[in-house]
């Protein structure tokens, strides 16, 4: 919880510094994801699903340069169903995701515009983070990661944002992990990550 609140006070000096000319716009964003579940080895099999994300929003904008900054703090949901040996398990990954975007906007009139943005993305697990397939075999996701953004999208009567992003995992997300021939700790098997295609849409008041 101290991290969390540590990167939403970054967020906020980030948005509040030098903003006399800036152009500040709030708002609220949500929207789908289908992530891609990848592993260091060949020892799971895997399937794609699809997965939600929400929360407030805030973009700022400099006059005349069409630079900006977005940022965010949604809650996250992921969803892949996993197996092993022909056992299957659902493994959820929620988080409190915090993204901060440096993007290029292009006005085409003041009706529709477009932007390209791209960015780091700092996620902090929350609910369930051990999903076992049996007794000896369990998926452990990550307590935090680090992810960056990269996606693009359009603009329509300067308060309607439609976008698509690709979140790209830096490091692992989580592990398989086995229990011992002794039984008594567990081994790491393989490392997977959770890539995701976001469409989202957000509306700023």
């Amino acid at each position: 919880m101290k991290r969390i609140l540590t990167a939403i006070l970054f967020v906020v000096a980030l948005m509040t510094a030098g903003v006399a000319d800036a152009q500040i716009k709030f708002g609220l964003k949500g929207g789908l994801n289908v992530t891609n579940m990848s592993f260091s080895r060949d020892v799971i099999d895997k399937s794609n699903q699809t997965g939600f994300f929400v929360g407030p929003t805030v973009k700022i904008g400099i006059p005349l340069a069409g630079l900006g900054v977005d940022a965010a703090v949604m809650y996250d949901q992921r969803e892949a169903k996993g197996g092993i040996d022909g056992d299957e398990i659902s493994v959820k990954q929620r988080s409190i995701n915090i993204p901060i975007n440096l993007r290029y906007n292009i006005g085409f009139s003041s009706l529709v515009g477009a932007y390209i943005a791209a960015g780091p993305q700092f996620g902090f697990a929350v609910g369930d983070k051990s999903f076992k397939w049996d007794e000896e075999t369990s998926y452990d996701i990550s307590n935090s990661n680090f992810s960056i953004n990269v996606g693009a999208g359009i603009t329509l009567v300067s308060h309607l944002e439609i976008g698509f992003t690709y979140n790209i995992a830096c490091g692992k997300t989580g592990e398989v992990n086995v229990l011992s021939a002794a039984g008594d700790t567990w081994e790491q098997v393989t490392k997977g990550r959770a890539n995701a295609w976001q469409v989202s849409a957000a509306y700023y008041f």
